[in-house]
């Protein structure tokens, strides 16, 4: 016999799990469950980029005319450096871009299967089998029916299952080449268990940003190439792959996509807001609210969750004639912008580095501290961006509240800067 404990707030079941639907009859009633759906719940589409990453010497920079810290786009002068940079230093492949970032963090937090269960009657006992596997539970409830007076009235339970076995919860969309660099992208989107499918064509080689590191210094190169040429209406638009933007509960597209196929965001966003799912969209970078505003603001109605930091929430804000620097104002502002579907009032988020986290909604402007940080261990903060957005989607796709989703966001930033580039541990310690 095993015991089932109550707490306030939660349950924790100290017993047994099939791998399937199924049930375990308590003393009192019958505890049953089914598998929720969480294969390709999360989809994403941007520009997908390999990291190549290598510690280098001062002369590979001098050749290159690179500084030791700096982010640039690829130019004519550095044609050969990606090629030279395999060949004379050892190196470090990871399937890179904004939007494949975030996808790979909340990926990483989401390997682990979700069931739902419902308690007609129980007792405080639980009756095991032999056929079922030995692991701890902790279940969520919200209320049900009438139960015993151990429990709370109305209680559905729902328990997330923690066996770390690799499931692919998020899918991806973007442009690559057929190269040597796409076979790695492609390999290194699996071990991270994305579901990528890319449109793959020869016209330009596969996109890459290349790290070239000396002593605490990243001067990053990057070229777009294959990830600037993807075409709706060769990929998006294809039945099967529609399939897999249909099946999704969550949209997140990188504002930098915006410069590559607008019309293939506008096809999703509409999609979302006509099944009532919830579609997110990342500001990027400010040169996106400056020079690609048309694109934006034609997306903008559909935006159910809005990211972005200080500086490029500042930039909106100019360019929208908001009238203000105070960051609070310009969220309050954002959110209540024209949206289409009203049935999910716009959310605005704004990051602000070691500062503090501004989150609008439809209600108020709330305040959120960043854990704190010892300066010794930051390594580099240029992924930090990228993981609070997937931190925060992997407990938006889980229905956790706004404020779990923010929390599980700062907690991937504080993990990921530790690091060097967007990598992260085999298995994250957020509770």
């Amino acid at each position: 016999m095993r015991e089932l404990k109550h707490r306030e707030g939660d349950l924790l079941l100290q017993g047994h799990v099939p791998d399937k639907g199924s049930e375990i009859r308590l003393s009192t009633g019958v505890l049953s469950w089914s598998p929720f759906p969480l294969e390709n719940i999360l989809f994403g589409m941007g520009n997908p980029l390999l990291d190549i990453s290598a510690v280098v010497d001062k002369n590979f920079l001098d050749k290159y005319g690179l500084k030791p810290n700096d982010q640039i786009l690829a130019e004519e002068k550095h044609k050969e450096l990606f090629e030279e940079l395999v060949k004379k230093f050892k190196v470090d492949y990871h399937a890179g871009g904004s939007t494949q970032n975030s996808i790979k963090v909340a990926q990483v937090s989401l390997k682990s299967p979700r069931l739902c269960c419902s308690v007609a009657s129980a007792a405080p006992e639980f009756v095991g089998s032999s056929s079922l596997w030995a692991v701890g539970l902790e279940l969520a409830y919200v209320y049900l029916s009438t139960p015993p007076s151990w429990l709370l009235p109305r209680i559905n339970l729902l328990f997330e299952w923690m066996i770390q076995k690799p499931f692919k919860a998020a899918t991806f969309f973007g442009c690559i080449g057929m190269d040597k660099f796409g076979e790695i992208l492609k390999k290194k989107a699996a071990e991270a268990h994305v579901d990528a499918h890319y449109y793959e064509q020869n016209e330009q080689p596969t996109g890459t940003c290349a790290a070239c590191i000396t002593g605490d210094n990243r001067s990053l190169v990057a070229n777009l190439a294959a990830a600037n040429c993807y075409k709706k209406e060769k990929h998006l638009d294809l039945e099967k792959n529609w399939k897999l933007v249909e099946k999704a509960k969550v949209y997140y597209i990188a504002g930098f996509f915006l410069t590559v196929s607008p019309e293939s965001i506008l096809k999703i966003a509409r999609q979302a807001s006509e099944s009532n799912k919830i579609f997110t969209l990342n500001l990027s970078a400010p040169f996106i609210s400056q020079f690609f505003k048309e694109p934006l603001m034609k997306v903008m109605p559909y935006v159910d969750i809005l990211f972005g930091n200080e500086t490029e929430a500042a930039t909106f804000a100019r360019e929208q004639g908001f009238e203000t620097e105070e960051i609070k104002e310009i969220a309050r502002k954002a959110q209540a912008l024209p949206k289409v579907n009203l049935k999910r009032q716009r959310v605005v988020i704004f990051t602000q580095g070691k500062d503090d986290t501004i989150m609008a909604t439809a209600n108020e402007v709330s305040v959120f501290p960043v854990l704190d940080q010892d300066q010794s261990e930051i390594v580099d903060t240029n992924g930090a961006g990228d993981a609070f957005v997937g931190g925060f989607l992997s407990q938006l796709v889980a229905d956790r509240p706004l404020t779990e989703c923010i929390r599980a966001g700062h907690y991937a930033a504080s993990i990921i800067i530790k690091r060097s580039g967007c990598t992260f541990p085999e298995k994250p310690d957020f509770h």
